[in-house]
């Protein structure tokens, strides 16, 4: 009679009974994979997926201009990116959704691995194979010495290479197994701990960090507070008593351009924004900014961004009382500074005036429209567009700065009214259109863009960084190693046999142990070895 699970048994009426699992099952089920190591890489690669829109589209917390600049030239694709928080990535909640379980999946094996590890190290070395013909790079020598004096001898020349040992004896037969590398697990687990340590001290950045904007023109002051800056992106965690008090002034910039003769066009060479700073209780020192080179100033990086132009236009009313006065940033179009610009004047005059500027430094005319011929001032030319009513600075709503809503304002001077625009050169003053008053091109002045970045963490993230790049390389270079020498009596003497076995990939295993077994012989006193490994036999 046959059981009913033989070969030969009649096939079941029903499909066969599949275990349950309890609420506790799923969920050990569903830990083990989000623990293993294959969940582990595919959520690296959706993690740096993920961060492909924080470099093809402007963030809000680095560019907001940008956004702003973004949503004006494409309206119907903007609300369809900003629902997906393509402008806010790295806060976004799926690219947070897979940051946490990236850092779950890593603490989740490393726990496990570092708990094996520990136990690894304090075991013993196994026991030596009964068949070393077997392993990689066998060989067997015959000598004549004391068996005894081979074993320690071989114990001392393992220990001498690093290798753990410990000694078997058994059936007339005595042996030394021995092990290394496992400094490669330890390796890896502070590859993957650094890991750790680099997603906390990013998430503790983030929280605790700020980085705002600001246009500082020449011989004007920035005061590190909050209210000073033009755009600041604060951290989830960030508090007021976070911002440390100190000054920055532009005392000049010097820009180096060179003309290229294949682009037909000028290049910029080197870029020096000269500053004064001054920290709460100190004296104003002279610092020198330039690109790619950030300065220190109270545990803040200040960054240079970029640079221009702001002439400070003159507006009075009809009386001759000046209504409106100062610097005002044009954003550079081009290579050669041409610049963009918006001029505001809420009070002072019959009504309020808007005006849209073009700035060119080294003014020339090209088939009629204004351009620039360089970037140095050779000769400045401002040409303003002239708007009045309701500027929309008395609703209560934040306005753009450097935009001007023209649509319901009436144009008294440009393109779409009946009076050409004005056209001013440095120091001149001409009459604003229905006898509103006088504007002045006064004085031209440099400003620069600069990014102020205060990241608690730079300092945790380097030295994870260090770590996890010596944990790679450790991981990588170290062999996981181990070797066998047996010690036997036969009718030709004592008999030396040597062999080895690697924990993953080792090309140099058999040239490592017809190593050993040189240093061995030589060690006893006998002629080495011939370095050929005999083959592998697999019966």
């Amino acid at each position: 009679m046959r059981p009913d699970d033989h070969v030969d048994a009649a096939p079941a009426s029903g499909p066969p009974a599949q275990p349950r699992l309890d609420a506790r099952g799923y969920a050990r089920f569903f830990w083990r994979q989000l623990t293993s190591m294959r969940t582990a890489i595919v959520l690296l690669l959706l993690l740096a997926v993920a961060a492909v829109p924080g470099s093809l589209v402007p963030q809000r917390s680095s560019d907001p201009n940008g956004v702003i600049q973004y949503k004006q030239q494409y309206p119907e694709l903007f609300p369809v990116l900003d629902s997906l928080s393509l402008f806010d990535t790295f806060s976004s909640p799926w690219f947070s959704a897979i940051y946490l379980l990236l850092f779950v999946s890593l603490v989740g094996c490393i726990l496990p691995r570092t708990k094996h590890h520990f136990d690894a190290l304090r075991a013993r070395p196994p026991r030596t194979p009964a068949r070393l013909e077997r392993l990689v790079g066998f060989r067997r020598v015959a000598v004549q010495v004391d068996p005894e004096s081979a074993v320690e001898s071989a114990r001392s020349v393992l220990r001498g290479q690093g290798y753990r040992v410990e000694r078997y004896d058994g059936s007339g037969v005595r042996s030394i197994s021995a092990e290394r590398g496992y400094l490669r697990e330890t390796g890896n687990l502070i590859f993957h701990i650094s890991l750790v340590g680099v997603l906390i001290a990013v998430g503790i950045g983030g929280g605790f960090g700020y980085s705002g904007q600001r246009i500082l023109v020449q011989d004007t002051a920035f005061t590190n507070s909050l209210g000073s800056y033009d755009s600041f992106n604060p951290g989830r965690f960030f508090t007021d008593d976070q911002l440390d008090a100190y000054a920055i002034r532009l005392d000049d910039f010097v820009a180096e351009y060179e003309f290229d003769l294949d682009t037909i066009s000028w290049q910029p060479l080197d870029f020096d924004a000269q500053l004064s700073v001054r920290e709460q209780g100190g004296e104003w020192e002279a610092q020198s900014l330039r690109i790619n080179a950030p300065l220190d100033i109270a545990g803040t990086q200040v960054y240079l961004l970029g640079n221009g132009y702001a002439p400070i236009v003159t507006v009075r009313d009809p009386a001759g009382t000046i209504v409106s006065s100062g610097p005002v940033a044009f954003r550079p179009q081009d290579n050669n500074l041409f610049s963009l610009g918006v001029i505001k004047v809420p009070d002072g005059l019959d009504e309020q005036l808007g005006m849209v500027g073009i700035f060119a430094p080294d003014a020339i005319e090209v088939a009629g429209v204004l351009a620039s011929f360089s970037p140095e001032p050779a000769d400045p030319l401002l040409q303003l567009e002239v708007y009045s009513g309701d500027l929309g600075l008395d609703d209560g709503v934040s306005v753009n700065a450097y935009a001007l809503d023209t649509d319901d304002l009436t144009p008294l001077a440009g393109r779409t009214a009946d009076e050409p625009a004005l056209e001013l050169a440095l120091g001149d003053e001409v009459e604003l259109p229905n006898g509103l008053g006088t504007v002045e091109f006064t004085e031209l002045r440099r400003f620069v863009s600069i990014e102020i970045h205060h990241d608690p963490s730079q300092v945790w993230v380097l030295l994870f960084s260090i770590t996890l790049l010596g944990g790679l390389l450790v991981s990588l270079f170290v062999p996981r190693r181990r070797v066998w020498i047996k010690v036997r009596d036969s009718a030709e003497g004592t008999v030396l046999e040597y062999a080895g076995l690697a924990r993953g990939e080792d090309a140099r295993l058999a040239d490592a142990v017809a190593d050993l077994a040189i240093r061995h012989t030589t060690a006893l006193g006998v002629p080495a070895p011939e370095r050929h490994t005999e083959p592998r036999m697999d019966a």
